[in-house]
């Protein structure tokens, strides 16, 4: 008589989420640098493309702001090419740097607050994936 494990699917299952939710914050690091790099450059070399606030709590010089948002975003788009190929380190790092990038779009809503949201939001998501389960995990 042979007996199945009930849960045997299930456990697939969660390895397969996982190793997905992997691939998608490694895209998405890949994406929040890309573009983390493009406003980086974009602030240092135009300063005319943002828009600057005055009595504001976080008063930063644009092309200053615009080196950290470029430095965040190679480091993202190195990190996440250390995701793709499955690297420990990678994770740990991508959690940090994601967590980076939301405190410096934070400190750069009155400049461009849409856009500084939105990649809050890509970053939050990031971090929710790389903090799932590995495949070797479950």
């Amino acid at each position: 008589m042979t007996a199945t494990h009930p849960t045997h699917g299930h456990s697939t299952a969660k390895r397969g989420w996982a190793t997905g939710m992997m691939v998608f914050a490694a895209v998405m690091l890949m994406i929040t640098g890309i573009l983390a790099v493009m406003r980086g450059i974009a602030a240092i070399a135009e300063d005319d493309v943002f828009v600057t606030t005055r009595n504001y709590v976080f008063a930063f010089d644009l092309t200053g702001w615009g080196w950290i948002h470029l430095m965040l975003g190679v480091v993202a788009v190195l990190v996440s090419m250390g995701l793709f190929q499955g690297s420990g380190w990678a994770r740990v790092v991508g959690v940090g740097i994601a967590g980076l990038v939301i405190i410096a779009n934070f400190a750069s809503l009155p400049a461009y607050p849409v856009w500084s949201v939105v990649m809050i939001a890509m970053s939050g998501f990031i971090i929710w994936a790389l903090c799932t389960p590995r495949k070797g995990d479950a």
